[in-house]
């Protein structure tokens, strides 16, 4: 089974499903409104500075870091790899579970400073919905790959009617058996269960009158 479709410059991230997680991704996000309606979320993820130099190693000439034109194919790479795995995005509309369209305006851009690469991206829900309640997760279910949001200001909302109110929040602490079995996993090298990536994740909660 294929394991994180992300950013292997030529398709060579067919990986096993069994992993403590490899790679760190710090999240930004945009939650777009278009007339009133939730319309979809606009992703930054910026990867560690290991996985960022493995994907782009040979990239950049003369010595120079990447340009997002070179690093434009690894871009599309991802994201149409990524659909298979439906972003690792997880929508709730009114309570229930909501749909995307296929990913757009797709780019990538390297940090030569943090020497870190960031992956844009926006998804498009499948229905722009009115929603008094709009709520989305990102996480790999194995725990393959662990995403936060950046620390600060990690959400914001563009275009959105009056009174729409956002906040973040933290996943709760894991229990003590929970725990030691993470830390088994790590030592193993086998996934901690299906379910780790969506009780460690944050949560974005959108309330709109």
């Amino acid at each position: 089974m294929k394991r994180l479709a992300l950013l292997l410059p030529l398709a060579l991230w067919s990986l096993p499903a069994h992993a403590h997680p490899h790679v760190m991704v710090a999240v930004t996000s945009e939650v777009i409104f278009a007339d009133g309606k939730v319309a979809g979320i606009r992703h930054h993820w910026t990867f560690d500075d290991m996985y960022s130099a493995f994907v782009t190693a040979n990239l950049g000439k003369n010595g120079k870091d990447p340009t997002t034109a070179e690093l434009q194919p690894v871009a599309q790479t991802n994201v149409e790899s990524l659909k298979e795995f439906d972003y690792f995005t997880v929508p709730k509309m009114n309570g229930k579970k909501a749909g995307f369209g296929d990913a757009k305006d797709y780019s990538m851009t390297f940090d030569g400073k943090e020497k870190t690469a960031t992956l844009h991206f926006t998804l498009p829900l499948a229905e722009a919905i009115a929603a008094r309640t709009f709520v989305f997760q990102i996480y790999d279910p194995s725990y393959f790959v662990a995403f936060s949001f950046e620390k600060g200001d990690p959400v914001k909302l563009l275009n959105a009617p009056a009174g729409c109110s956002l906040s973040v929040s933290k996943p709760k602490a894991l229990d003590s058996e929970e725990s030691k079995k993470l830390n088994e996993s790590f030592f193993s090298g086998l996934s901690p269960g299906s379910d780790f990536g969506a009780k460690l994740a944050d949560r974005a909660i959108v309330a709109c009158p």
